[in-house]
């Protein structure tokens, strides 16, 4: 199989800690790409006809893509156990949270890096960051029994989202209000698969 995806992608990050997590990084190639809102390779369109990444391309069937969708599959191909039965509910949940943070952060990554200055809006881009804000004092306040149980997918997820917050919006200081989900973070982040997969 072929994971197509890009280094600084946090949903690609995603399933390339659940790989190393799940010990299957020996069996999925990484095809790494370089792709934007406006100028997606060819290579990426194959696997995915919307143009986004991650891809997981198999040999015996289409490729799967979505982060949520391919973590899934690889979660129960390895037998991981990242996606619990007993709390499947708050698991989706949280990791449903982390990928809107992605979303919202991206946006502002976008807004910045594509459309032409003239063109910006710094308050739609304030109003992505509430939404990350109001995600992260959710977290903060009422998730963290979650996050200081057993790994499953959403401590995965969730570490993404705040590395990639780290990557590209350091100046915007979430850690301020959030002391808790950053004492967890400053854990997670020294795991093994998580320092394998920080972005070049």
């Amino acid at each position: 199989m072929k994971l197509v995806s890009a280094s600084a992608s946090p949903y690609a990050r995603k399933v390339r800690v659940l790989l190393h997590e799940t010990d299957q990084t020996g069996s999925v190639e990484e095809v790494h790409v370089a792709t934007s809102p406006m100028d997606t390779p060819n290579e990426v369109r194959a696997a995915n006809p919307v143009g986004k990444i991650p891809a997981l391309v198999r040999p015996d069937g289409p490729a799967l893509h979505d982060s949520r969708v391919i973590t899934r599959f690889l979660d129960a191909r390895a037998g991981g156990g990242l996606y619990p039965e007993a709390r499947i509910w708050e698991v989706l949940t949280l990791e449903s949270m982390a990928d809107a943070i992605m979303d919202a952060a991206i946006l502002i990554t976008y807004e910045g890096r594509v459309r032409p200055r003239e063109h910006q809006s710094a308050g739609w881009m304030d109003a992505q960051w509430a939404k990350i804000s109001a995600a992260l004092e959710a977290i903060n306040s009422r998730w963290m029994s979650h996050l200081a149980g057993p790994l499953d997918a959403s401590h995965i997820a969730i570490g993404c989202a705040l590395g990639y917050l780290d990557l590209r919006h350091d100046a915007r200081g979430w850690r301020s209000g959030a002391q808790a989900l950053d004492d967890w973070f400053a854990v997670f982040a020294e795991r093994e698969s998580m320092k394998a997969t920080a972005p070049e």
